[in-house]
């Protein structure tokens, strides 16, 4: 199975964003937006995961919500990732959002995932591009978003079907989540 772990904004965040990206998803049809009701602000991705590390993983993440209290997050602006990836920025409680994503990490390696070892970047993916696209127009145009402010209270673990949603995007279905309990 394709997974990754994430925290999800709730609906009237996602509502708020969904409202400032109107316009741009309208001007811009030639980027591949990202659909709505699968916005989610990744902590780690896992790729393919047997079911044996699975379930070992989901011990691990239910220990790890565990450690790790709700926060205060945002969203707000936009920024890229060179011509590729169009996003929103996530602004509150940052430490505490890096702290969760490092723990899942952990959890992930010691259930005996390979995990990427890089940076954790707070963001939610809002489009792609081709190579070559100018996102910098959209970046400008949504500089200005600044969403309320909503508690993360619970970790994701979410599994990915490529091309099983509408128009061949990705299908995301949570298979279990953990409410943050930690003080």
């Amino acid at each position: 199975m394709r997974l990754f772990v994430a925290v999800t904004p709730p609906p009237d965040a996602l509502d708020e964003l969904r409202s400032a990206t109107a316009a741009m998803r309208a001007a811009h049809p030639q980027l591949r937006w990202t659909r709505p009701d699968q916005w989610h602000l990744t902590l780690t991705f896992l790729g393919e995961v047997g079911d044996e590390a699975r379930a070992d993983l989901s011990g691990r993440l239910g220990r790890t919500a565990t450690r790790h209290p709700p926060m205060r997050l945002a969203l707000h602006g936009a920024g890229r990732f060179g011509d590729r990836v169009l996003w929103t920025r996530v602004t509150g409680d940052l430490v505490a959002l890096r702290g969760l994503a490092a723990s899942v990490r952990a959890a992930s390696t010691r259930a005996g995932i390979d995990v990427e070892d890089r940076p954790y970047r707070p963001h939610l993916t809002l489009a792609r591009g081709r190579e070559g696209a100018d996102l910098r127009p959209v970046v400008d145009a949504l500089a200005g978003f600044t969403g309320r402010s909503w508690t993360a209270g619970e970790l994701h673990l979410v599994h990915s079907r490529l091309g099983a949603g509408p128009e061949r995007t990705s299908r995301y279905a949570p298979l279990a989540s953990w409410p943050l309990t930690g003080s």
